[in-house]
């Protein structure tokens, strides 16, 4: 029941959600549509986005990884290998269970920390600015859709760390739902720093012009 539950709760937040919000400002734009002709796409920031979410992928991979082997290499009786792909490791130690959640844990920590900056510094640069929107981007959506499958799977890496702390079903399926809950609220709180690195007020004028320029 539980399961079927977290399903429905999936398929609103990542289809039927963005759906139904992608419909609403079609039919605005069909009932009110913009006056002034949009400006043509901007290829270079396009790339330089591309290249900078990238790097912010890879970085927030490589600190979810190293938290992962961090804590285990550090608590006797475990000897873990970096990038093994099965998170295995040697030895045997109660805590181990526990450490298989610091990767999503650092990865949350790093994301919320970009995402305060990005909202509350003033950029020293558009490559910056995008840099610190894209980490918190992969940082908190890498980590937070975890938390999901942590109370679906107990033999993923957060789903191991709500098993040491011997969390019951419906405390993990409260927690999933918290998280599903945040990642709508992640984008939302992202678009204001992403609009703010238009290069011209043209590029963001209108509704239209917004979610062209954010798409």
């Amino acid at each position: 029941m539980i399961a079927l539950a977290l399903a429905t709760a999936v398929v609103l937040v990542v289809l039927i959600g963005p759906l139904l919000l992608g419909i609403a400002g079609w039919r605005h734009v069909r009932a009110a549509p913009s006056a002034v002709a949009p400006p043509a796409w901007d290829w270079t920031r396009v790339i330089v986005s591309a290249l900078i979410y990238t790097l912010a992928f890879n970085l927030t991979f490589f600190v979810q990884e190293l938290f992962l082997v961090l804590p285990k290499a550090l608590t006797p009786g475990l000897q873990p290998t970096l990038f093994h792909n099965n998170h295995r490791w040697n030895g045997d130690n109660p805590l181990a269970g526990l450490f298989q959640g610091t990767g999503a844990l650092a990865t949350a920590l790093v994301g919320l920390a970009c995402l305060w900056a990005v909202r509350h510094l003033p950029p020293r640069s558009v490559k910056s600015r995008l840099f610190g929107i894209w980490m918190a981007y992969c940082g908190l959506l890498m980590a937070l859709p975890q938390v999901v499958i942590g109370a679906l799977s107990t033999g993923s890496d957060v789903g191991m760390a709500m098993e040491y702390l011997h969390l019951a079903a419906t405390t993990k399926a409260a927690a999933a739902l918290l998280a599903l809950a945040a990642m709508p609220l992640v984008a939302l709180r992202l678009v204001r720093p992403l609009l703010e690195t238009a290069r011209e007020p043209l590029q963001i004028g209108d509704p239209v012009a917004r979610t062209r320029f954010v798409v």
